[in-house]
Parts: structure tokens; C-alpha cells; sequence
């Protein structure tokens, strides 16, 4: 590190017009090429699978987007010949515009079912000629627009679908934006200089274009979900200025010591820029861990989010020290300079004093208390979590000022809950005994409680695939219709298959949804048992220690534990909803548990890194224990704190989005580093620390002459 420091230290132009061309390059490309993101995945052997798989041998040539234009009229009828005019004006445009494929219209025979009972209110679907991610985005304003224009008195007309509801999202250049100024506030306190407070910033910037531009390029070769980007902005941003700031904090403290501009940097660089090197590698193993559950949605996910960690790591360590060589001794403010003109270096190694010296003294001497304390308030949070329910959030938690959340209202008034979810049962249907069971099930399904309406397509002796839609009385994210799908599964189906041939899988998005999360739970052990071990034994190595990794294993498992408490509580629970503006009580998204656990097992290993180098460094030197540990808390409390209040702005700045899984990941990830710095890092993990004391540092001599040599803090020579 000492030799990377130093080349780009003394080279500092040549790495800064390195960064800028790398930019300019990974942009260029991006918007030459263009993105190709997609939210599909497949769920092998599960039964919403093989349904669509049905399905599709039904109609093999539909494969475009599909979207639903509902209007409603505050009195009369629907079918009243104004209306119709007035709505098949509107319909006609929509038809014109390029991509849209054909529409169904409610006035035409085909589509006499999509009326209201009451006739007030009507639907026609819009088929697109392909996906969300191939459709120029235009259209589907135009159409947007088109619909919109046909609201008059008296007549409400609304649009909702996944391909409106991912045109109307927001950039995440609005939540970045805040971000960024949050950040700046907390470094210009930090810092007292303005100068100061845009290293961090620049570099964090400058490796967020790159990693962003990137995963949009990488979108071309690897399934990368739409929220790939915006999920790589908020982890971007947050360690991008975190590492920068853990760097150009012990810059400014060699600087203060009365080393050169030069030789401070090489010492940062070799000290907390091993420790970020380090934990950028830990964060990086955690989110590729997703790779383990085998599904290509979360890999890609994973993936992407790797590459913009790696890219604020390699900013951090060299386009960081280049600006330093810019900068000089101007990252200190004009007070820090005067005063060390006028008084003369400060030791680096003494011990910090003021109110993390005593926050250090208070724990060391009242540990046995400050852990159970902070143990109770970490449990207390805990709770919810036992309650946590997974699936699909609907277009009913989208803003309500939302077309998408109003064309789902009027759905819902108009025809149901359960319409916004129908849930299909599809079977083989090749002999008439199976024709005659599939009829049979019909039957039976509509007396089932939890089921508003079943119409079967009619069964000819030339249908090969039979399909039963079934509207459930009960929203799609209700728990309820999940019970109907596990009962239905379980003992409807079952029973109608016996001594039959007949095989009924039960297909739909709701059903989709539902399988997900299972087989999400079933390989959570796995997942949790590869990113718990290798971060156990990354940490081994470096610290030479079993207690160690094993204390911050436990301590992670307790933030994320409390971390999803606060989540099922907010979104799940409802509490808070209206003043965060979340939406409505819902299950958690099916897919957040891992990838926030990858992500947090990450972060967590960062604050684990900086804290636990620093008292590793000081054992080294003492072999005290709680000397060690009170220094290491002592130096390190002020700059994890700054570092994690930047990260907890940036994290709730991206609830602005106004999408509800980002909110989610905001959310949850804003309480996970919240309790992890302030509670975990700051009393609990040195409290536990001083309690062991010398077994903290404990390893076998046999084990440790096996284990493979690697320095976070190198012990400098004298």
C-alpha cells in the first residue's frame, strides 16, 4: 500500500485524468449501448412455474408487457353511449402508438366480463410487443399521457401495470442529491474545512459514476434487476464516503503529528487504507454470497453491488491520495494549520481525550452493565421480527397520488380485492377422465371460503391445457390469500387428483410471488452459514483470534436480527407508515431478507475492522487488554460515529424515491448501521471485549503457524 501511496502521491495528475477518462469512457459506452436490466428469474420445480410453463404452450407467441387502463363513473353507467365514444376516442390513441400490440376492450364481445356488476366501473388491457426493459420509454409515456387525457367531469381514467409503474419511478439522482449534501454537512463538521470535506465526496462521486455506469454495461452479458442501479447508489455512496473519510481522518492526524503531505498519506494508506481494503473485501464476499442461492435475480443483484464497492475501493486507494497531493496541507482547516505552527506537532499515538476517552473509561469500568443494557434494547427490537412475513407488496402501496395506485382502487371497488391477483390452477387435461376432474375441482373451488368468483375455460375435446382463474375476496399481499394458496396446494387439490391421472399446479404473479419467498427460506440456512463462515474466517486471519470473530459474527446476527424488527414493524406492522409515507401494512419483499443480510454483514465487518485494527495494533504493542480495547474504542468512536451518521443520511435520503423495496433497503439498512455504531460498536462489543480479556487475542500456536499471514494494521518499524 506504502508504494501505491506513493505513485499516486507524486503522480497525482496522471491518476486524476486516469479517473476522469475512465468516467468518461464507462458513460459513453453506456449511453451508446444503452441497459438491458430485467426483473425476470425462474423458480425451477415449483408449481407456479410449471404452471406458466402450461400456460405457455397455450399461447406461446405472447411474451409482451401487459397493462390495464380502468375508468370509473361517479354515476350512470359505463355503457352509456357518451362514455363509450368518449373511451374508445381515448382507446384509439392508445392503440396507435408504436409497441402497443392490440387491446381488449370491454365494449367488444370478447371482453363483455370486464364490467363491473354495477356498471360503474371498466377495464381493457393494453399488450405490449415486448417486455418492460425492451419498450422505448417513450411510448409508454405517450400512452401515460393518452389515458390521462381522457379524465373529464364525472369520469375518472386511470393506468396501472408493472411497465407504468417502472416508468413513473423517480431517478435516483434527487435521493442521491440529498445524499450527497447530508454527507457534506456531516464532514464539514467533522472536518471544519471545506477543502477537507470534498475528498471524501469527489472520490465516493467519481467511483459511483464508474460502478453505475459499469452495471449498466454488465446488464448486457448478466440478469440485473431494474433496482440493481439505485441499490449500487446507496451502497456506493454510503462506503464510498465512509472509506474516504476513515483514510483522510488518519491523513490529518500523521499531518498534525509533523509528518510532510507525502509521508502522511503513505502512512494513511498503509494503516486505514489496509483496514478498507480489507473491509471492502469482506463486503464484497458477503454480497457475493448471493451467488450461493442459485438464483440469477439476486446474483445479479449481488454482483453489481460488489462492483460498486470495488470501485469506491480502488477510489479510495488511489485517486484519494492523488487529490491529497493536490490538496497538501490544505485538508487541514486554517485554525488545525495556525495552531500547529504555533504549537507544534501533536503525538499521534496519545490517547485521545475528551468524550470518547471518557465514553471509553465509562464502559471499561461499568461493563458488566453497559451489556446488559445494550443487550435488553437490541432484543426489545428484536421482537417483530418473529412475525416477519414475506411476499409481494401490490400497486395498493404505491403513492396514492400514483395512477398506478388509483387504476388499483378502482379495480379493487369495482370487482374486488382479489382482482388485482387472480390466481390460475392449469393442468394437462388429455383424456376426458381429467376433463371431468378438472370440472369437478371448478366445483369445489367455488365454495371455498377465502374465494369470490372461479370461471373455467370452456373444455372441448381438442383442449390439451385447462385453465381455472380464481379471483380470491382478499388483496394479493394479504396473508389470507396465501392461506387460500397453501390450501388449495395442501388439501383442495389433493383430493381431486386421487385416483386420477390429473396433475393441478396453481400459477398466477400472487402464486409466483409465494413461491419465491419459500424457496428464498429454504436456502436462507445456506446462505447465512457461507457469508457467517467466511467473514469468521476472514477475520481469523487478520486478527490472529477465535473470540473475535466470533463476537462480531454474533453481534451481526443481533444487528440484522433487530435491524428486520424495525422493518416488519414499519412496513409489515404499519407503524409510522402515514409519517414516512411507505405506503399501507404489507408483507416484506420476499427477496430483502438476503440481500440486506449480505449487505449488512458487510457494513458490519467495516466498523468490526476500523474498531478491532486499532485495539489489535495497541495489544501488539502492550499485550494490555483493556488498555487496548479503551484505546481502540477511544480513537476510533468519533470517526466510526461521523462515518456511520454520513452512511444513516444517505441510506434515509433514498426513501424519497418513493418506490417501497428501495424504502424498504433504506430504511432497514439506516436502523442496522444506526444500532451497529451507536449501541454494538460504541458499548456492547467493548464491553464483551473487556469481559474476556486476554482470550480476545487467544489462538492456538499450531493453528496460527497454518493460517496464511495477513497484516490490517502493519506494526511499523521503529
Amino acid at each position: 500500500m506504502a508504494n501505491i501511496a506513493k505513485w499516486c502521491f507524486r503522480h497525482k495528475y496522471i491518476v486524476i485524468g486516469i479517473w476522469i477518462i475512465l468516467l468518461v469512457a464507462t458513460f459513453g459506452l453506456t449511453k451508446a449501448f444503452g441497459t438491458n436490466y430485467s426483473n425476470s428469474f425462474s423458480l425451477p420445480n415449483t408449481g407456479s412455474t410449471k404452471a406458466l410453463s402450461l400456460l405457455q404452450t397455450v399461447s406461446p407467441g405472447v411474451s409482451g408487457e401487459t397493462d390495464t387502463i380502468v375508468w370509473h363513473v361517479s354515476s350512470g353507467s359505463v355503457r352509456t353511449a357518451a362514455v363509450q365514444q368518449h373511451i374508445n376516442t381515448m382507446l384509439y390513441k392508445v392503440l396507435n402508438v408504436p409497441e402497443v400490440a392490440s387491446i381488449t376492450s370491454p365494449y367488444a364481445a370478447v371482453g363483455a366480463r370486464q364490467i363491473s356488476r354495477n356498471g360503474s366501473t371498466a377495464y381493457a388491457t393494453i399488450s405490449w410487443t415486448s417486455q418492460y426493459e425492451n419498450l422505448n420509454k417513450q411510448n409508454i409515456k405517450t400512452v401515460i399521457s393518452d389515458v390521462k387525457s381522457g379524465n373529464t367531469k364525472g369520469l375518472e381514467v386511470e393506468i396501472g401495470g408493472q411497465a407504468i409503474e417502472q416508468s413513473e419511478q423517480s431517478s435516483t439522482s434527487f435521493s442521491a442529491g440529498i445524499g450527497v449534501i447530508a454527507a457534506a454537512i456531516v464532514l464539514f463538521i467533522a472536518f471544519g474545512s471545506l477543502l477537507a470535506m470534498s475528498v471524501p465526496l469527489i472520490t465516493a462521486l467519481m467511483a459511483l459514476g464508474v460502478g453505475i455506469s459499469s452495471i449498466g454495461l454488465l446488464s448486457h452479458g448478466l440478469a440485473i434487476s431494474t433496482f440493481s442501479p439505485i441499490l449500487g447508489a446507496l451502497i456506493g455512496l454510503g462506503v464510498g464516503t465512509d472509506y474516504a473519510l476513515f483514510i483522510i481522518t488518519r491523513h490529518r492526524s500523521g499531518l498534525l503529528a509533523g509528518l510532510s503531505p507525502e509521508e502522511a498519506a503513505v502512512k494513511a494508506l498503509n494503516t486505514a487504507g489496509r483496514a478498507v481494503l480489507f473491509a471492502g473485501i469482506t463486503v464484497c464476499v458477503a454480497l457475493l454470497g448471493l451467488l450461493t442461492l442459485r438464483i440469477s435475480f439476486l446474483g445479479g443483484v449481488g454482483i453489481s453491488a460488489a462492483l460498486v464497492v470495488a470501485t469506491t475501493v480502488l477510489s479510495a486507494t488511489t485517486l484519494l491520495p492523488a487529490l491529497l497531493g493536490v490538496y497538501k496541507m490544505r485538508v487541514l482547516s486554517r485554525r488545525a494549520r495556525a495552531t500547529l505552527k504555533q504549537q507544534g506537532p501533536i503525538d499521534e499515538g496519545a490517547v485521545t481525550t475528551g468524550v470518547w476517552a471518557r465514553n471509553s473509561r465509562f464502559v471499561q469500568n461499568h461493563s458488566w452493565a453497559v451489556a446488559t443494557m445494550a443487550i435488553v434494547i437490541m432484543f426489545i427490537l428484536i421482537i417483530p421480527y418473529f412475525t416477519l412475513r414475506l411476499g409481494s407488496s401490490d400497486a395498493g402501496n404505491d403513492a396514492a397520488a400514483t395512477t398506478t395506485r388509483k387504476s388499483y382502487d378502482l379495480l379493487a371497488n369495482g370487482f374486488g380485492p382479489g382482482f388485482n391477483g387472480p390466481l390460475q390452477l392449469v393442468s394437462s387435461v388429455n383424456t376426458s377422465s381429467q376433463r371431468t376432474a378438472f370440472t369437478d375441482l371448478a366445483a369445489t373451488v367455488t365454495h371455498l371460503p377465502g374465494v369470490a368468483q372461479v370461471a373455467e375455460e370452456p373444455l372441448t375435446p381438442q383442449t390439451k391445457v385447462g385453465i381455472i382463474e380464481v379471483i380470491p375476496t382478499t388483496s394479493p399481499e394479504s396473508k389470507a390469500t396465501s392461506d387460500l394458496i397453501k390450501n388449495l396446494r395442501d388439501n383442495v387439490i389433493p383430493k381431486a387428483e386421487k385416483g386420477t391421472s390429473l396433475h393441478v399446479y396453481v400459477g398466477g404473479i400472487t402464486a409466483i410471488f409465494n413461491d419465491f419467498a419459500s424457496v428464498i427460506l429454504s436456502k436462507l440456512p445456506l446462505f447465512l452459514a457461507v457469508i457467517i463462515g467466511l467473514g469468521f474466517l476472514i477475520l481469523m486471519v487478520a486478527f490472529r483470534s477465535f473470540v473475535v470473530p466470533l463476537t462480531a459474527a454474533v453481534m451481526n446476527l443481533i444487528a440484522a436480527g433487530a435491524a428486520f424488527g424495525v422493518v416488519v414493524a414499519i412496513f409489515q406492522w404499519g407503524w409510522l407508515s402515514g409519517i414516512l409515507h411507505t405506503g399501507g401494512s404489507g408483507p416484506v419483499e420476499a427477496f430483502l431478507p438476503v440481500i440486506m443480510l449480505a449487505i449488512l454483514f458487510g457494513l458490519s465487518m467495516d466498523y468490526e475492522v476500523f474498531l478491532v485494527s486499532r485495539m489489535h495494533e495497541e495489544w501488539i504493542h502492550t499485550h494490555d487488554n483493556d488498555r487496548a480495547v479503551r484505546v481502540g474504542q477511544a480513537e476510533t468512536g468519533r470517526v466510526i460515529t461521523a462515518a456511520a451518521s454520513i452512511m444513516i443520511l444517505v441510506f434515509l435520503s433514498f426513501i424519497l424515491e418513493g418506490q417501497r423495496v428501495i424504502a424498504e433497503f433504506g430504511i432497514g439498512l439506516a436502523a442496522a448501521v444506526l444500532l451497529d455504531a451507536f449501541i454494538l460498536r460504541n458499548f456492547l462489543v467493548p464491553a464483551v471485549m473487556h469481559r474476556f480479556g486476554r482470550a480476545n487475542w487467544w489462538l492456538p500456536k499450531w493453528f496460527d503457524k497454518i493460517l496464511p499471514h495477513l497484516a490490517v494494521e502493519p506494526v511499523e518499524k521503529e
